[in-house]
């Protein structure tokens, strides 16, 4: 079988910040997975470091809307040193 490659230092960045402003806004897991049609052991899977799983633009899109921000509040300011 093909290896997994984890995610790279950006997706995780971008990942990091999904979730920081999901747990402020104190939504769960569970109800990002309802956002997107997707599972809640996906979202688990997206949320951990070393797992190849990754939101899609159109899922970020999708969460912009749901968390109400903008797209860009899960871009790091600065670029990251890879």
């Amino acid at each position: 079988m093909g290896e997994k490659i984890p995610k790279t230092k950006i997706e995780w960045e971008i990942v990091k910040l999904v979730r920081e402003i999901r747990n402020a806004k104190n939504v769960s897991q569970a109800k990002v997975a309802k956002m997107l049609g997707v599972t809640s052991g996906y979202i688990g899977q997206i949320e951990i470091e070393n797992s190849p799983s990754m939101y899609t633009y159109d899922q970020l899109n999708k969460l912009a809307t749901g968390l109400e921000c903008s797209l860009k509040d899960f871009m790091p300011e600065k670029p990251v040193i890879i």
